[in-house]
């Protein structure tokens, strides 16, 4: 069957059998390796992506229910450069073998952009369901927390400035 949906803002199109998991589809039917499948039942989080804006485990759900949807990978968080985020993950060293990072930032990014100001206790709550075996996950609350502060920063603009958003940069940004 052919399946149609936008990845990271580009139209996407490709025959697949109707079994085939959306994990697979992005993988190897239309090229975004940034999905990485680890346990294939949704307890990793290692394929989590946006699907029309909310974090997915992209193993349990078929090609054929994505048919028509807006899908982010980790391949559409950055154009030319790190965006904030994946940059706050960078400098705090959040990540190691770099297995669990696709999904971390998808997580991520849903949470800053429905929780601008999570808090730690918030940001633990969140990542719960993606599995990391090489950092301990502090780093990773650290760089969520550093981008949260980043992202305030950006918002509130420079000191003397006429206030909240008056940079034009959103707190998602």
């Amino acid at each position: 069957m052919k399946i149609s949906v936008t990845v990271n803002g580009r139209a996407q199109e490709a025959d697949c059998e109707p079994r085939r998991t959306l994990a697979d589809f992005l993988r190897h039917d239309v090229g975004f390796t940034g999905v990485h499948v680890g346990c294939e039942h949704g307890a990793c989080g290692s394929c989590t992506v946006l699907l029309d804006g909310a974090t997915a485990r992209s193993c349990c759900v078929l090609a054929a229910q994505a048919e028509g949807s807006e899908v982010m990978t980790v391949e559409g968080l950055a154009t030319t450069e790190l965006n904030p985020l994946q940059e706050s993950f960078r400098r705090h060293h959040a990540l190691q073998c770099g297995f669990c990072t696709p999904g971390m930032l998808a997580v991520a990014t849903e949470l800053l952009r429905d929780n601008p100001t999570p808090t730690e206790a918030e940001i633990r709550t969140a990542i719960t369901g993606n599995l990391c075996r090489c950092t301990g996950y502090n780093a990773i609350v650290k760089a969520i927390a550093a981008a949260r502060d980043e992202n305030r920063r950006r918002a509130d603009g420079p000191p003397g400035t006429a206030g909240p958003g008056s940079q034009g940069v959103s707190a998602g940004s």
